[in-house]
């Protein structure tokens, strides 16, 4: 990727998605949105895991640009949480539809993981986390935030599957 001036306020620099601070002022905007408009929306939490002794430049910048592929509609969001979680806005969303985004990236990770064992004997596992809800004056964002956010650590502590869906009551 090569670095803008232009974007450096709100891109992650490694990997050209947005940053924190960029992703939490969008979301909390389109949760608000959401409230008064009476519209459902999802939050996901990605977690690759590349290990340190692979040496492979740009590797997690690849690997994102794929999983934006799979992110089909330009009103979401994917932005770099920290170093090992990545989160995804869907806007205007049900469960339904998330469970088919989350198939989507699903697939664009095992299609990346096939193309990168070609030429590495290497693959990136991960975790993916949602959690759908439908905000309400009364429900705090935190809440959705902290429930995604425990769901991605029961499946890395379950580790027999790396995807899973709830919703956000």
């Amino acid at each position: 990727m090569i670095y803008s001036f232009r974007n450096s306020g709100f891109r992650d620099p490694e990997t050209g998605v947005y940053n924190q601070t960029y992703f939490m002022e969008v979301f909390n905007r389109e949760w608000h949105r959401h409230i008064r408009e009476h519209q459902s929306l999802a939050l996901l939490y990605l977690c690759p895991h590349i290990h340190e002794t692979v040496k492979q430049p740009h590797l997690l910048e690849f690997f994102m640009k794929e999983v934006q592929k799979a992110i089909l509609r330009t009103t979401d969001l994917v932005a770099r949480m920290d170093n090992d979680h990545f989160a995804l806005g869907l806007f205007n969303i049900n469960e339904d539809g998330t469970q088919i985004v989350l198939e989507r990236i699903e697939k664009k990770i095992e299609t990346f993981n096939l193309e990168y064992g070609k030429q590495h004997t290497s693959h990136v596992d991960f975790e993916l986390a949602a959690c759908v809800c439908l905000p309400e004056r009364d429900l705090n964002i935190e809440l959705l935030f902290q429930d995604v956010e425990k769901l991605s650590h029961e499946l890395e502590l379950e580790q027999s599957k790396h995807t899973a869906l709830r919703l956000l009551q």
